[in-house]
């Protein structure tokens, strides 16, 4: 192996970032036996907490990007 093959986290694929829940699922297949029923839910779960972390981001975004509402003109007298 290479420099580069022996720096990278177990999560870490080709020249990208690790993703957080790769790891904890790796960190938790290490230390669990994991039967392929386990593994599909557990990649299930890691699909809807990305989906999750999307809404709350997309949620965000909206937020901000809404033009503030203009005020009702009163007149004095």
């Amino acid at each position: 192996m290479n420099e580069e093959q022996t720096s990278k986290t177990p999560g870490e694929q080709g020249g990208q970032e690790p993703c957080l829940c790769r790891e904890l699922l790796d960190q938790f297949r290490a230390h669990f036996h994991v039967t392929p029923e386990v593994k599909q839910h557990l990649t299930n779960s890691r699909v809807e907490f990305l989906k999750a972390v999307r809404s709350v981001i997309d949620a965000r975004i909206e937020h901000l990007s809404a033009k503030p509402t203009q005020g009702t003109k009163i007149s004095v007298e």
